[in-house]
């Protein structure tokens, strides 16, 4: 590995240091410039990346491929992740695998699926995949926007695997008010018979997290664009699957449901009243006629 450039780490930390930057808001135009100048996808960054449980849902059916989607209906979206060290270089060849739910709710490969607990998916592979890192440790995965189920915000899981024993697990979210408008105003997510219970602010693993595992979503002709900077230290040994352990934590029935701190549905957004939106044209939606 190269040797780490000081500007580089200077960067990286004034980003993380960044309110601006930490609290999700429209970083300033320079620190735009900066990051673009240093090569990262993203300017909402921060030194190393939390990990976070597991969850109940993942299976690797080693499938490296670009198109995650399957058919699968929704929203089109590409995420698009870099990793990089402490001092902000790329790491190259790193493998990222990530894994989410449909738009109703559903994640492929176990059974007991669906608001009933009656859908099988065991046999499917849908919005699954694993890429290896290019030279700027970036991976794009094609995929849809991820949907809500009982007791979690909007939410992408991901593995950074850097060797057989430095495996960052983590989540990556997305913006309520964006959520709530695609839930609301689009099918198959407005298909649903109940309202969603979590949100950011009532969720406990967003929370551990922290506001550096919160995609940047910008609006492309056809699709949203989601990018994340992924912090990893090469150096470290992980843990066994982070807090909650390797299968646990995730909110789904039968699960330990994580310490929200708010029941569910409170600090909800009210239905059709998301960023002042009542239910407007769906060709506020990228891709969408």
């Amino acid at each position: 590995m190269s040797r780490p450039d000081p500007t580089r780490r200077a960067l990286l930390t004034s980003l993380a240091a960044s309110p601006a930057v930490m609290l999700g808001a429209r970083p300033l135009a320079a620190q735009e410039t900066a990051a673009a100048s240093a090569g990262l996808i993203s300017s909402n960054v921060c030194l190393l990346a939390t990990e976070v449980t597991e969850g109940p849902y993942y299976t690797d059916p080693e499938l490296v491929r670009a198109d995650i989607t399957e058919g699968k209906e929704g929203v089109a979206m590409d995420m698009m992740i870099q990793v990089v060290d402490a001092s902000c270089q790329p790491i190259a060849g790193v493998r990222v695998d990530i894994w989410h739910c449909d738009a109703q709710g559903n994640y492929s490969g176990y059974a007991n699926q669906g608001s009933d607990g009656t859908l099988d998916t065991s046999s499917e592979t849908f919005l699954r995949g694993t890429q290896m890192a290019d030279e700027q440790g970036i991976v794009t995965f094609r995929s849809i926007y991820p949907g809500w189920y009982r007791g979690r915000t909007t939410h992408i899981h991901h593995k950074v695997f850097v060797d057989e024993t430095n495996v960052l697990t983590g989540q990556i979210f997305f913006p309520d008010a964006l959520s709530q408008y695609l839930y609301n105003n689009l099918p198959p997510y407005n298909d649903r018979a109940s309202a969603r219970d979590t949100v950011n602010s009532s969720d406990g693993i967003a929370a551990q997290a922290g506001e550096s595992a919160y995609a940047a979503v910008r609006e492309a002709t056809d699709r949203y664009v989601a990018t994340l900077v992924i912090g990893v230290n090469p150096e470290a040994t992980s843990q066994s699957g982070g807090p909650g352990g390797p299968s646990g934590g995730d909110g789904r029935p039968g699960m330990p449901p994580p310490d929200a701190g708010l029941p569910p549905g409170e600090g909800q957004a009210p239905p059709g009243e998301v960023g002042g939106n009542t239910g407007g044209p769906s060709t506020l939606v990228p891709g969408q006629e």
